[in-house]
């Protein structure tokens, strides 16, 4: 009887052993992907989170002049679909891991070759694509949680923040994507399609010929009269080379379709160029 008691006892524990196996438990520090388009490509950063708890972080948790792995568990990583320059500095397109060496006045920030790493405890300098520096702010809230995001994004420049309790390094990001899109536009201009609305806006965005961004607008706003916003585009190129006459004409059309199809944005807008032609 006895052995059967023992038997029995080590059955259920057997038993029990899936069932601890498969128990669901929140992460310490939480895990988050993020991906931002960026220029005609995109920038992925995956990294997990760790909290403050109340502890002292940078010179205690995070020491001051030794390699982190910029968040916890693995090695953060950051991933680029086409070049770029962080800091003036030239990246190219690929996969990275994301180590700093914070320092009180002044961050080390370095992307290297082994993306696969736990932590920093394999990381080896001779596998760095890149070193540079990077001065820290001093925040006036604290954050509970290390944050990585991005801020002031255009088309061809953001920053990439790095944030936890009052301390935050910025990491100014561009890329170039006039050459490409100059390129594409040309291309595109070929075929029985052209993106003539498109083209101009980009011209008049970018500073290119206005005469040439007029003239596709034209083609435009001439093929379609059931819209308002051709002939808007077209009253604003008039009015950034000066014609104010034209810009009147333009956004007067403009403004009398936008009323037909009771368009109250366009209505508002169209009378917003007639306003600054009549000055």
């Amino acid at each position: 009887m006895k052995k059967f008691l023992v038997l029995f006892s080590l059955s259920l524990c057997c038993l029990s052993l899936p069932v601890l196996a498969q128990l669901k438990m929140p992460q310490v520090s939480s895990s988050q992907t993020l991906i931002q388009e960026f220029g005609l490509g995109s920038v992925t950063v995956k990294y997990s989170r760790p909290n403050m708890k109340g502890r002292n972080i940078f010179r205690d948790l995070v020491p001051f002049g030794e390699v982190w792995r910029t968040g916890a568990n693995t090695v953060t990583t950051i991933s680029f679909t086409e070049d770029v320059t962080l800091e003036g500095q030239a990246v190219k397109a690929g996969e990275y891991a994301l180590l700093t060496i914070p320092g009180k006045d002044s961050w080390t920030i370095i992307l290297n070759k082994d993306t696969k790493q736990w932590g920093a405890y394999t990381y080896k300098e001779a596998d760095d694509v890149l070193r540079f520096t990077a001065n820290p702010t001093k925040l006036k809230d604290n954050v509970e949680s290390f944050t990585i995001s991005f801020s002031d994004v255009l088309p061809n420049s953001a920053n990439l923040n790095l944030m936890w309790a009052t301390t935050k390094v910025s990491i100014g990001m561009k890329t170039d994507i006039d050459s490409k899109i100059m390129a594409n536009i040309d291309e595109a201009m070929k075929g029985d399609v052209k993106p003539y609305m498109q083209s101009a806006v980009y011209y008049y965005d970018n500073g290119k010929d206005l005469s040439k961004a007029l003239a596709w607008m034209n083609s435009v706003a001439a093929a379609d009269q059931k819209t308002p916003w051709y002939n808007y585009w077209k009253a604003k190129i008039q009015l950034k080379m000066g014609d104010k006459p034209g810009a009147a004409v333009s956004a007067k059309t403009g403004l009398e379709i936008a009323k037909t199809i009771n368009n109250a944005e366009y209505i508002r807008l169209n009378n917003a160029i007639l306003a600054e032609a009549s000055k």
